[in-house]
């Protein structure tokens, strides 16, 4: 199914700025330089001020600024094409009006006409993670002339597998990208850029905890590293 990816043109909708490089970095680095895929990200969320009880964008100015740099950064070592920064609250996107965030997306999809879009895993435990996974479900109505044939949704580690065993929406891929170890690599090294996000081993978000959750699905489905999504819909 790679050659399926050739020259697509690829929208990654996330919800907070490191998101991208966690759910599909080795992913994403493998399609760009293998199959020369156009990838553009978009983060809905600044990602940062749900760690005060109120919201105070003046506060976290400097933070805020370093994300977006960090993410930047990030960029490079991936070598996707662009991205896209919008402001809605950290880790409270239930907080507003769904539809708020389904026009940003609408007028993403509008401009980029994408192929493929890959987005959260709409049974994640962070809030902001579902309703990113609502908008984005909403604004790819499979209606005619529809660019969007294919929506898939990618695990974050901190957030998938901690959902609680007994949610309904439980995340099963059934989808794999076999990476390489340069891959991996280059995802690590990107997420290492995110000074606020990085945590120490055992922590999901953890080098070594990258590598070793690549290494599990990697023998789930019979290679070294691996990355696994889950196909929503596609259409041929």
């Amino acid at each position: 199914m790679i050659g399926f990816f050739d020259n697509k043109r690829v929208l990654i909708v996330v919800a907070h700025p490191d998101d991208e490089i966690l759910g599909l970095g080795g992913s994403m680095h493998k399609l760009i330089y293998k199959f020369n895929i156009q990838t553009q990200v978009i983060i809905l969320g600044e990602g940062i001020t749900s760690r005060d009880e109120n919201r105070s964008i003046e506060k976290w100015k400097s933070e805020l600024n370093n994300l977006k740099k960090c993410t930047n950064s990030a960029k490079k070592i991936i070598g996707y094409q662009e991205v896209n920064f919008y402001e809605f609250p950290d880790n409270r996107f239930d907080s507003i009006d769904l539809l708020d965030i389904i026009k940003v997306i609408e007028k993403e999809i509008e401009v980029f006409r994408p192929n493929i879009i890959f987005t959260h895993h709409g049974g994640d435990l962070n809030i902001d993670h579902q309703k990113t996974f609502e908008a984005v479900i909403t604004a790819c109505r499979p209606i005619v002339n529809e660019d969007a044939k294919t929506i898939i949704t990618f695990e974050t580690p901190s957030s998938t597998e901690w959902q609680s065993p007994y949610n309904s929406q439980p995340f099963l891929p059934n989808l794999f990208f076999s990476i390489d170890k340069d891959n991996l690599e280059a995802k690590i090294k990107a997420m290492e850029l995110y000074t606020s996000e990085k945590k120490k081993y055992p922590h999901p978000r953890s080098p070594e905890a990258l590598e070793a959750r690549a290494k599990i699905w990697g023998t789930t489905v019979g290679c070294i590293y691996a990355e696994p999504f889950q196909i929503i819909r596609t259409i041929f």
